[in-house]
This record gives structure tokens, C-alpha cells and sequence, in this order.
């Protein structure tokens, strides 16, 4: 890493050594030592936060595109992007549209329209602007709008797929199946939050075909997506997955691990070699007949980050991943919901509930979660809410934990 003195220093004397023998790099020492870390000396941190918070558009130093992350964690991520950086960036999502059954190109016009966030340093926003064309048409919607008017946009654009937050696939299948939505997508994808088996059920019973899922992120676009069989591969030649415990030990294939460090292999502006991640990922075993070549990952839980954490009779504290949360609430009859983690209770937002829906039923249901895995009920309360608030970045993550 002559380029970059962060690395020189960072891999003294490891030139030899195996990936899993370099350091790990969490987002907060990436953050700290961002100039240094760039291979390209005029990138300067402080210029890019000037640049975002002016919203001045097009590209930085007019050559990179810049993305951030929401930093819904605590701390914010800012990541550039050179011209060839760029084009793996988009290739790594054309893949996912061509895996889930609509690709375009010069004899086949798509007309794509995506619910996410409209904030220009988010990388859904920025790939929009970056894929409108004559022959990608290109509909930018953003989740934290009022939906009657994403509804009316949605049919008059008419979209050949859509592409949106997992928390806003069922509801979009909602307003189709009342009739108010009228699109006839051939493909339905989702990302960026946790899909549970009753959202994909009920957005693909709402428009007809199968939701097929993208694993990605803003440091490393696409990771992972789902063919046509429905089976979720890596894409290990765009990204080195590495799934890891607490202390960054390798994990046993079809367990979960504590995070996921990530190797960006066409990062060569911002390099980031063991990239820390506080994803919950299972990798599997076996192949696909698609006949594809890529590995297979077996599920993504959620963040560490939002695993919440209470007192057990036996003394010490058990923690509760998101998963076990997303499986008491499987089947729940409301259009949407969310649990608020607090210091002393569980907060459980329920959205468009079922009038025969009782209140002790849903906290039944969360101390048998909690109970089964060697906690003591917390206290939970039950709000009945019009909607799930959105964050900045048009999320309604199902698992939010009070900082």
C-alpha cells in the first residue's frame, strides 16, 4: 500500500501474512484516519463534509462520486468512488436486476422505479442519478414521502421492476391489493432492511412474482443477491466475506457470527481491506443447479448493533438477537410494526392493526421470545400508531434500539 500511509503503517511487516493474519478496520479508524487512508492525497475529509452539506451534486474534485451512510450506529461513513470504482459499483446492481429477471440493454427499455431515500450522498440516490437514461428510465421515490403521492407516481410511471426497502414492499403490495396501487412489475426486489417471511409472502401474493432479495451496503454496493432459483450468492469476486465472532474469530459454516469483515477488492481509492461490519450473517455449504459459481449465504439477521440485552434469573445478561423478535412477530396481523428497545422496556409500534388484535397477545408472544432464551420478561408497552416513522434515509428499521 505505497499509496496509502495509513496501510503502510497499518501492515508493516505483513506483506506476507494471510488475510486473516492483517488487523481488523472499524469504521471509527477509518474515520480518523481518512486522509491518510486515501491512495489520492487531495482527498480531504473535512472538503467532502463541506461538499455533502452543500449539496452541490455532480462529483468531488469533479472525478469521484461520494456516498454516506446514514449512521444510524453512532457514527457517520463517508466513502468515494473513482470512474472504474463507479462502474463495479453499478455493475454489482445490474447483476442483481439481471439475477431477479430484468436486465435491460439496447434491445430491451426497463423502466425501473425505486423506493428508498432521495438524500443525494445516499448511494440508492446517487446510482439513480447515475443509471437515468433513455433507455434506463429511472423513477426515484422517496420511502419517507406521503404514500398516496408515491402511489400516484408509481402508476403513472408504470414501472418494468421495482425496486424498494424492505419495509416498504408489503406496504406497496397493500395499496396494489386494494387497488389503489396498479403496476405490473415483472420483478420486485428488495434491500437494506431485514425481509421477514411474512413481508416477502404478502408482497409477492400483492404483485405475483417472487421477491428476490439484494445483500448490500454502502461501503461495498452489492454483496450478495438472489438467482432466479432463489438461492442468495456471494459475489466473491467484487467482495471477500469473512464471518466472525466478538473477538474476530472465523465462525463454522451455518452458524451466525457477531459481524462480518469485508475485503473490497475493486476499492482502490478508499481501500478497505477486513472492513468491519456489525452484520449477523450465516454462510452455507453446497452449490445452486443455476449452475452459478459463487458461494451461498444463508441468511442476514440484522445488525449486532440492535441486539438488545436484558438481566436473566440466573444473574448476568442474556442477549437477544433481532431474529428472535422478527419470529415472535411473524404472523402478527398489523400492515407494519416496530420494537423500540429502552433502557427499562420494550416499546412495540403497531401500525394498521387488526381490530380483533389484543394488546396481551403481542407481549405473550415477546416474553415467550425472551423466556426461551434464558431471559427475564422485560416490562412492554404497546402503542397503536398510524404509521412507523422513517428515518432520514426514508428507513423504518423493524428493530431500533434507544442510544
Amino acid at each position: 500500500m505505497d499509496r496509502s500511509p495509513f496501510y503502510a503503517s497499518f501492515h508493516r511487516g505483513l506483506a506476507d501474512a494471510p488475510l486473516a493474519g492483517l488487523p481488523v478496520l472499524t469504521k471509527s479508524l477509518l474515520m480518523q484516519n481518512y486522509d491518510s487512508v486515501a491512495t489520492d492525497s487531495r482527498v480531504r475529509l473535512g472538503e467532502i463534509e463541506a461538499w455533502i452539506a452543500a449539496r452541490r451534486g455532480g462529483r468531488y474534485l469533479g472525478r469521484y462520486r461520494v456516498t454516506a451512510t446514514a449512521g444510524s450506529s453512532g457514527l457517520k461513513g463517508i466513502f468515494v468512488s473513482g470512474p472504474e470504482e463507479w462502474l463495479t459499483v453499478l455493475a454489482s446492481y445490474a447483476r442483481a436486476s439481471q439475477w431477479a429477471g430484468t436486465a435491460a440493454g439496447l434491445f430491451r427499455r426497463t423502466r425501473i422505479a425505486v423506493v428508498s431515500s432521495r438524500n443525494p450522498a445516499h448511494q440508492s440516490a446517487v446510482v439513480g442519478q447515475t443509471l437515468q437514461s433513455l433507455w434506463v428510465p429511472t423513477l426515484r421515490l422517496d420511502a419517507a414521502q406521503p404514500m398516496t403521492e408515491i402511489v400516484d407516481a408509481l402508476n403513472e410511471f408504470q414501472p418494468d421492476s421495482l425496486i424498494a426497502y424492505a419495509s416498504m414492499a408489503p406496504l406497496l403490495g397493500e395499496e396494489q391489493i386494494a387497488g389503489r396501487l396498479r403496476i405490473r412489475p415483472g420483478a420486485v426486489q428488495c434491500s437494506s432492511e431485514v425481509l421477514t417471511r411474512e413481508a416477502r409472502e404478502r408482497t409477492e401474493r400483492a404483485f405475483g412474482v417472487p421477491v428476490r432479495e439484494v445483500y448490500a451496503a454502502t461501503e461495498t454496493a452489492g454483496i450478495a443477491s438472489q438467482c432466479e432459483r432463489g438461492s442468495f450468492h456471494l459475489y466473491e469476486d467484487l467482495v471477500i466475506p469473512e464471518v466472525v465472532d466478538v473477538a474476530n474469530r472465523p465462525v463454522p459454516r451455518g452458524e451466525f457470527g457477531d459481524k462480518l469483515l469485508v475485503t473490497v477488492l475493486f476499492s482502490r481509492t478508499l481501500p478497505l481491506i477486513r472492513y468491519e461490519m456489525t452484520d449477523r450473517v450465516r454462510l452455507i455449504d453446497g452449490t445452486c443447479d443455476c449452475g452459478r459459481p459463487f458461494g451461498l449465504l444463508g441468511a442476514v439477521e440484522g445488525r449486532s448493533d440492535d441486539a438488545l440485552e436484558f438481566s436473566s434469573p440466573a444473574g448476568g445478561n442474556v442477549r437477544l438477537h433481532p431474529l428472535a423478535l422478527h419470529e415472535a412477530m411473524e404472523g402478527v396481523p398489523v400492515r407494519a410494526w416496530q420494537i423500540v428497545g429502552e433502557r427499562a422496556q420494550l416499546r412495540v409500534l403497531l401500525a394498521g392493526a387488526s381490530a380483533g388484535l389484543r394488546d396481551d397477545a403481542v407481549r405473550k408472544r415477546l416474553v415467550e421470545a425472551v423466556v426461551s432464551r434464558g431471559g427475564s420478561p422485560p416490562v412492554i408497552q404497546v402503542e397503536r400508531v398510524d404509521d412507523i416513522a422513517r428515518t432520514a434515509a426514508g428507513k423504518a428499521p423493524l428493530i431500533r434500539r434507544e442510544r
